[in-house]
């Protein structure tokens, strides 16, 4: 990874607590002025890594009594001279400390900015950056053990152990077009052979793995889908115990996707209750329906709601898709094998249906212990690497079987932010609160 020089940077500041007001706020701040800037305000430097009470001025005016806490660079969580304000959480305590920081050449951080100067000063890497990201927006139970996995650096030594093992090849494979009149053994042609082969079996299980843990992440997508007043929009309500979508007699309510999260089994799960299936020479509703096949081709699992004595509707996925009849008060015979009733206005079949939904999201969910990819960025990375290996695979040519292991080599490298982090920096640290 790169190292940003901390004394080309400037100071920066933050609140990194809720908003007033509360019982304590907390201000942040890290760059090579934050000695001076907490000698102005407490009077002189506090000790190092110890909470010490003082009373803040500038201008010759008391601003607070706050507790102060210094963390001297390169030990601290950017990697430079960083410090923490304990204050009194009333707004106008934060206005005229923030107003005293800048007077004394602080300046405001953007969103993500500490996280991205400890990932630039090498006190953290990319990955766990991203971890820490998710961390703070984990909804769930299982965001957040899958966020602290990732903390941990699971991800990254994994990573960077297949990356060490592709270095390792890629020198025998140059020893090879080095040195072809020495009397290298036989056996390590074959050998990187089998250790390349080995390699690409082991991301492409990773990436195969890599499903259960987005879903993890970004929440498991059950669509429900069928025909125009197929009940769609009330199992929706019944769902979520809400009236989040319009219930009408009137076909075709439903225009847009509208999305419900619920948490399921500890995992979030967003229900989109869709618009109705069938022929129709609107363009809006039309245009709803295109939606809705490409939501339902999306899905981890679809709902296909049927009315009695009707047939379901074609849908394409890849997704498990279960045939729910709606209105059972309705019908006039039992289901088919394989196929659900429910009624939301009597409550028929729902409490099954609700058991049936925690099983399946558990096992959508499930997987095994060790790490795995969250996000897109991390497959795409992993599904490149796969792509040059298949290439060094068939190569038949020394020099391009080289090249083929340095590309894939690279394709980690930037995963980890070894190498070429600038372009993705933007985006990943785009998505922080301030003072993080």
């Amino acid at each position: 990874m790169q190292h940003a020089p901390a004394e080309a940077s400037t100071t920066i500041f933050a609140l990194a607590s809720g908003a007033p007001p509360a019982a304590i706020a907390i201000m942040r701040l890290s760059g090579p002025r934050t000695d001076a800037i907490l000698e102005a305000l407490a009077g002189s430097l506090t000790a190092p890594r110890l909470a010490t009470l003082r009373v803040l001025r500038h201008a010759g005016e008391a601003l607070d009594q706050a507790l102060v806490l210094r963390f001297p660079g390169p030990g601290s969580y950017t990697g430079e001279d960083s410090a923490e304000l304990h204050l009194h959480a009333g707004a106008a305590v934060i206005e005229a400390v923030a107003d005293a920081l800048l007077a004394l050449g602080a300046t405001p951080a953007e969103p993500g900015e500490f996280t991205r100067r400890a990932c630039l000063s090498g006190r953290i890497g990319l990955l766990e950056a991203e971890a820490i990201a998710d961390l703070v927006a984990a909804e769930t139970g299982a965001q957040r053990r899958q966020a602290l996995d990732q903390l941990g650096g699971g991800l990254s030594r994994l990573y960077e152990g297949w990356a060490q093992r592709l270095r390792l090849l890629l020198a025998r494979q140059e020893a090879l077009i080095d040195f072809p009149d020495e009397d290298l053994p036989d056996e390590t042609e074959a050998a990187n052979r089998s250790d390349l082969r080995s390699l690409c079996e082991e991301m492409q299980a990773h990436l195969a793995d890599g499903a259960r843990s987005e879903r993890i992440r970004s929440g498991v997508r059950v669509v429900i889908a069928g025909a125009p007043n197929a009940g769609k929009s009330s199992l929706l309500n019944a769902l979520s115990g809400e009236e989040d979508a319009i219930v009408s007699p009137i076909a075709g309510t439903t225009r847009d996707a509208i999305s419900v999260r619920l948490q399921v089994a500890g995992t979030l799960v967003s229900f989109i209750d869709t618009a109705g299936l069938h022929e129709t020479g609107d363009a809006i509703e039309a245009e709803g329906i295109r939606r809705a096949r490409v939501h339902a081709a999306r899905a981890d699992l679809v709902l296909s709601l049927v009315e009695p004595g009707a047939a379901p509707e074609q849908i394409v996925t890849e997704a498990e898709c279960w045939v729910i009849r709606s209105k059972a008060d309705l019908l006039t015979a039992p289901a088919a094998p394989g196929e659900l009733a429910i009624s939301t206005r009597s409550g028929q079949g729902l409490d099954r249906l609700r058991e049936q939904l925690v099983a399946a999201v558990r096992r959508l969910t499930a997987g095994g212990a060790g790490a795995s990819l969250t996000r897109a960025r991390h497959r795409a990375g992993v599904e490149e690497a796969v792509v040059h290996l298949r290439d060094a695979q068939v190569q038949t040519w020394p020099e391009l079987r080289g090249e083929a292991l340095r590309l894939a080599t690279l394709a980690l490298g930037r995963l980890t932010g070894r190498i070429g982090v600038e372009d993705v920096l933007d985006t990943i640290f785009g998505q922080f609160c301030i003072g993080k």
